[in-house]
């Protein structure tokens, strides 16, 4: 299964980050296409320990139940809801933003398994090192292929 911790996945991801454009449009949902990788960004802080969000009282409920689909093959499912503490809805600055995916998913596969966080996911509650990888690779395709590359 991809996942940023094999070297081809991540040259995968970073040539089409490289791809990207500050005018590509989106093929749905309501970000532009800054605001999607300043999303992104804040989303890989998290297993990286340098965000820590709350847990969901919904996800402690329910998150365990779906986890085994978040961690699978399946894609994300285009328009899915987005944690309030990742929508992002203010000007970002395309450039900025790129740069800084670029070098966290760099980070991310350079730190390996060992470095990568043991807080708990928000929402579906503890995932390894390796589900990590799986799941931050499928957002990262997920939002690339929302814009087309």
């Amino acid at each position: 299964m991809n996942n940023l911790y094999h070297k081809p996945d991540v040259d995968g991801i970073l040539e089409r980050l490289e791809k990207l454009t500050p005018n590509a449009q989106r093929q749905w949902g309501k970000m532009d296409v800054a605001q999607m990788l300043a999303h992104l960004n804040a989303f890989l802080e998290i297993p990286l320990d340098l965000s820590f969000p709350k847990r969901m009282l919904s996800g402690r409920i329910i998150g365990s139940f779906f986890k085994s689909r978040y961690v699978s093959k399946k894609r994300f499912s285009k328009n899915s809801p987005t944690g309030k503490n990742f929508i992002m809805d203010g000007q970002e600055d395309f450039e900025k933003e790129r740069t800084k995916a670029i070098a966290l998913v760099q980070k991310f596969h350079d730190n390996g398994p060992e470095k990568c966080t043991r807080q708990p996911h928000q929402f579906f509650g503890k995932l390894s090192p390796d589900e990590w990888a799986i799941v931050q690779w499928k957002h990262f395709d997920h939002h690339l292929r929302q814009f087309d590359v």
